[in-house]
């Protein structure tokens, strides 16, 4: 595997590459299959004939509704990730509510971050 930001060959199994910093599949400049540069835009190598490793945003909208209408066992904190605070929050029921809350609002208002830091997709696919 290759960094897709550098172009260095990575550990089986890194999370970080020790040669900038970046996680695996975070850039677009080289193939994570061949280290061949690649376009920003390309969604398959032309070396090597891979598909492209791209992040995945988690869907605005879909952890809108979850929060609505399961946010109190914690579900819409499942789905972005956040595995921690969802058995918390389902342990909790929500906090009895308030934590329930102020997640609705901090969804809708897309102040919440998926567990990678990511903003939440609008309008695009997850």
């Amino acid at each position: 595997m290759f960094c897709r930001n550098c172009g260095q060959e990575l550990a089986e199994g890194a999370e970080f590459c020790t040669s900038c910093g970046v996680r695996p599949l975070k850039g677009n400049k080289f193939c994570n299959a061949c280290g061949a540069e690649t376009r920003p835009d390309a969604e398959v190598c032309v070396e090597c004939g891979v598909r492209l490793g791209k992040e995945e945003r988690k869907n605005w909208l879909v952890a809108l509704l979850l929060s609505i209408f399961v946010g109190e066992l914690g579900i819409d904190r499942f789905y972005l990730g956040r595995i921690g605070t969802g058995i918390l929050k389902l342990i909790t029921l929500g906090g009895l509510g308030i934590w329930w809350l102020i997640d609705l609002v901090l969804i809708a208002t897309n102040s919440l971050k998926d567990s990678e830091g990511h903003p939440l997709a609008k309008g695009e696919g997850m």
